[in-house]
């Protein structure tokens, strides 16, 4: 599956378009990494704690959006778009936003 960031792939044209397609993570840190990363806060610097939350968050997130995009019998994703933001207390929700094409080498 090709995926990328640009609205067209270089070296293929777009036989079809699909549709928007998209992928969701919901992540959170249990009691003690929400401890370690307010301690982290305390002496500044990046929170390694939600880095690495946000890291696997957004991961989780392609690989759902990938999944829809196959399921509907692309071959490509363009666009693709990230959108990250916190619910509740130290919940991570992670959107990923493409649009879902068939795609074949131009000749």
């Amino acid at each position: 599956m090709i995926v990328t960031t640009t609205p067209s792939v270089p070296g293929y044209r777009v036989k079809r378009v699909i549709g928007v397609v998209t992928g969701m993570s919901i992540r959170t840190r249990g009691l003690l990494g929400r401890v370690a990363a307010g301690l982290e806060a305390l002496v500044g610097g990046a929170s390694s704690a939600y880095l690495s939350e946000l890291k696997k968050a957004r991961e989780e997130a392609l690989n759902d959006l990938i999944s829809s995009a196959r399921a509907l019998g692309a071959n490509a994703v363009v666009g693709l778009d990230f959108e990250t933001s916190e619910v509740l207390e130290g919940f991570i929700v992670v959107t990923a936003t493409g649009t879902a094409v068939e795609v074949e080498p131009e000749q």
